[in-house]
């Protein structure tokens, strides 16, 4: 399955598994922009599967109020740049409906996915990263797969969180990343990060579409000369980088974060929202607070650039591959 099939797969678990949950959104009843929800409609008919209104307000404070009632609400938001009008909903009233009932109520069968970050044209309001936006907002739960694998036990395992979770797709993996996808009910643990390749140098850090960069640039990284990169000392070359996938960036993996950068004394933080008060601000302050007399560099952030996605230079605003590689080095040389 690429990953669209595997989010589309694990809604029809949901709905099969759940006879209380229902998906609304934007135009979903015909599949949706990305086609994630095609044919839940006529499988399930169009009491469980239903268009709204163009409010996003409207359709997360809908959700809230069935969750409150013991549904299982998945509400899709058509894009993460539109989930902006909904912050209220999520912020003021999801995140504390459990805190302010005394643990009497919650909204814990809220989930609401979005598409998110670059896509390479999207520019101002439909490539942007808002993951950062919620970093502050007690009793949310954020996550960003990488793969189909990972979007459907992930997704699965948001649904039946007991907390309100905003799940968001990298949009530009829907149809780019394949993988044999279990066909079965499975989930993966939330809050719980993955060492996508073990190393001792340095810790590089990331979720989502920049997973993939990251990996370009360590093939880079260890590429022999004559390589694109000749300038790259062999004592650089060699360096063992221990790169890891957050994929829950809220309550992120503090645990595993930490225990790696006191091993490898470096740390590279990679994410394509821009860097002021981004997600990586947050882990840089922590990682320095735990692990101060283990650093040997100073924490790096790649990050998109503090200003809005561009759409004629997007791709200069995405920490690609080379500016991944130079922070690396970087690092290393410190």
């Amino acid at each position: 399955m690429n990953t669209f099939q595997a989010v589309r797969d694990a809604l029809s678990i949901a709905l099969l598994k759940d006879d209380t949950a229902v998906i609304f959104g934007e135009d979903i009843a015909f599949g949706g922009v990305f086609r994630c929800t095609m044919g839940l409609a006529e499988e399930f008919g169009r009491e469980r599967v239903f268009n709204t209104p163009l409010t996003e307000q409207g359709i997360v404070g809908f959700g809230i109020g069935l969750a409150a009632m013991g549904q299982t609400a998945i509400a899709e938001i058509q894009f993460a740049d539109y989930i902006y009008p909904a912050f209220d909903q999520l912020v003021n009233e999801a995140a504390k409906f459990r805190y302010r009932s005394g643990g009497q109520f919650d909204v814990g069968g809220l989930t609401v996915r979005c598409p998110t970050m670059s896509v390479g044209h999207g520019g101002l309001y439909h490539s942007q990263s808002p993951e950062g936006f919620f970093m502050g907002a007690a009793g949310l739960k954020v996550v960003i797969p990488r793969s189909p694998i990972q979007a459907k036990g992930l997704l699965l395992a948001s649904i039946r969180d007991p907390n309100p979770v905003i799940f968001m797709e990298p949009k530009v993996l829907y149809r780019s990343a394949v993988e044999q996808v279990p066909v079965d009910d499975f989930e993966l643990p939330l809050s719980r990060a993955d060492i996508l390749k073990p190393g001792s140098d340095l810790t590089l850090l990331s979720w989502g579409t920049p997973l993939y960069h990251c990996e370009t640039a360590l093939h880079m990284l260890s590429a022999p000369p004559p390589s694109l990169e000749p300038h790259i000392p062999q004592s650089l070359r060699s360096a063992n980088i221990e790169l890891i996938d957050l994929k829950t960036i809220l309550p992120w993996d503090v645990e595993s974060v930490v225990e790696s950068v006191k091993k490898t004394g470096r740390l590279v933080i990679v994410h394509e929202a821009g860097m002021t008060a981004g997600v990586g601000a947050e882990i840089g302050a922590v990682v320095q607070d735990k692990c101060f007399l283990k650093l040997d560099a100073p924490v790096k952030r790649i990050t998109g650039w503090d200003t809005p996605v561009g759409l004629q230079f997007e791709k200069f605003y995405i920490p690609d591959s080379i500016r991944i590689l130079d922070g690396i080095l970087e690092t290393l040389k410190y």
